[in-house]
């Protein structure tokens, strides 16, 4: 098997272990998140393949999908269900800021790491910055969401008083 599969399984395996530093309390919030970065993801990624500007030469379901279901369908909103479950709300600022700048950064790093030494993605028209800044927005974007949704519950999933 290539090492690409063991890299797609690892990220499974991965993903799933994350779930588990999910608080139980704060589970519909990490359902919320998960979704909603899901339909952003799907219609990012499917229109940054359809473009030309990235490619997944090995990937699950590639009859069905050019872009990646690993990381777009599961890896990417499992992340984002952890950043929002975890968001450090009674935090100044510059936390706040530091926050969303190390999780972009972590998983942009991650993302170059595979795409300069495997077959799993590949940069055609794409440069890691873009990376970084397309999941910064959909953090933001994701973040904003769940504070919309549960605007009404506020105080029980974003620790305030």
């Amino acid at each position: 098997m290539r090492i690409e599969w063991w890299i797609l399984i690892l990220v499974y395996f991965v993903s799933t272990g994350i779930l588990f530093f999910i608080p139980k309390q704060k589970i519909r919030l990490a359902v919320v998140a998960f979704l909603f970065k899901q339909i952003i993801t799907f219609l990012i990624g499917l229109v940054v393949v359809e473009l030309g500007w990235l490619e997944y030469p090995i990937r699950l379901f590639p009859s069905i999908n050019r872009a990646s279901f690993t990381f777009e369908f599961y890896a990417f909103p499992v992340i984002c269900a952890l950043f929002n479950t975890r968001y450090p709300n009674n935090r100044s600022a510059q936390i706040k800021l530091s926050y969303y700048v190390l999780f972009c950064s972590v998983m942009t790093v991650v993302e170059v790491m595979i795409e300069k030494y495997t077959e799993l993605i590949t940069y055609v028209h794409w440069e890691w910055y873009f990376t970084w800044i397309s999941l910064f927005i959909t953090f933001y974007l994701s973040r904003l969401f769940c504070l919309w949704f549960f605007l009404n519950e506020k105080a029980i999933y974003f620790n305030e008083e």
